[in-house]
C-alpha cells in the first residue's frame, strides 16, 4: 500500500466517517462520535500493523479523541468535542515551542527528515510557523464553535480545516526551497 494513500486515509478517514454518520443520523453528535473513536483505533492501529512502528501523531489524536468523545457521551455535553480540536491544535503548538526553547530539540525536523533536508535556520523556522499555525488553528476553533450552531462547526471541521492546512503548506515551499540542503 502506498505510504502516501495510507496516510491519507487513516488521518481522514475517520474524519470523513464522523461527518458522514452526522448527515445520516439526522446531525446528531451522540451518534457520530462512536463510529469515530472506533475508526481512529482502527487507524492507528493499521498504520502500526503496516508500518510495524507506532504512529505517535495519530496515536495522541487517538488518545484525545477517545478522551473527549467520551466525555461528550458521558456528559451529555458537546462541549467536549468542540475544543478536542483547540487542546490538540494547543498541545502541538507547546510540544514544538517548548522542545525548541528548553530541549534544543526540534520534534519538526525529527519528524520530518526523512521528507526533506534544511539547515537548522530552516528547521527553526518552520517549527516555529507551525507552532504559530497550530496557536491560529486553535483560536479560530474556538471562535467557530463559539458563534457558529453545530453544523456549521461540522462542517468547519470536516472542509474547512483541510484546505486552510493545505494553503498554510504551501505557503512554506519558498521557506523550503531557500533553507534546503
Amino acid at each position: 500500500m502506498n505510504k502516501s494513500f495510507l496516510k491519507f486515509i487513516t488521518d481522514f478517514g475517520p474524519l470523513l466517517i464522523f461527518f458522514i454518520v452526522y448527515y445520516k443520523s439526522g446531525k446528531n453528535l451522540t451518534t457520530a462520535i462512536p463510529p469515530l473513536i472506533i475508526a481512529t483505533i482502527i487507524a492507528v492501529a493499521l498504520v502500526y500493523f503496516i508500518e510495524k512502528k507506532i504512529p505517535y501523531v495519530p496515536l495522541i489524536g487517538g488518545i484525545v479523541i477517545t478522551l473527549f468523545g467520551g466525555l461528550t457521551l458521558y456528559f451529555d455535553n458537546p462541549i467536549f468535542i468542540y475544543m478536542k480540536p483547540t487542546i490538540v491544535n494547543l498541545i502541538f503548538a507547546c510540544v514544538l515551542i517548548v522542545s525548541n526553547i528548553l530541549y534544543k530539540k526540534n520534534f519538526l525536523k525529527i519528524f520530518l527528515q526523512s521528507a526533506f533536508q534544511l539547515d537548522d535556520i530552516g528547521w527553526n523556522k518552520l517549527n516555529f510557523r507551525w507552532a504559530y499555525f497550530f496557536i491560529f488553528l486553535a483560536f479560530l476553533n474556538e471562535i467557530v464553535w463559539r458563534t457558529q450552531p453545530e453544523v456549521i462547526w461540522v462542517n468547519f471541521k470536516v472542509w474547512g480545516i483541510l484546505p486552510i492546512t493545505f494553503i498554510f503548506t504551501v505557503i512554506q515551499v519558498p521557506l523550503i526551497n531557500r533553507h534546503k540542503l
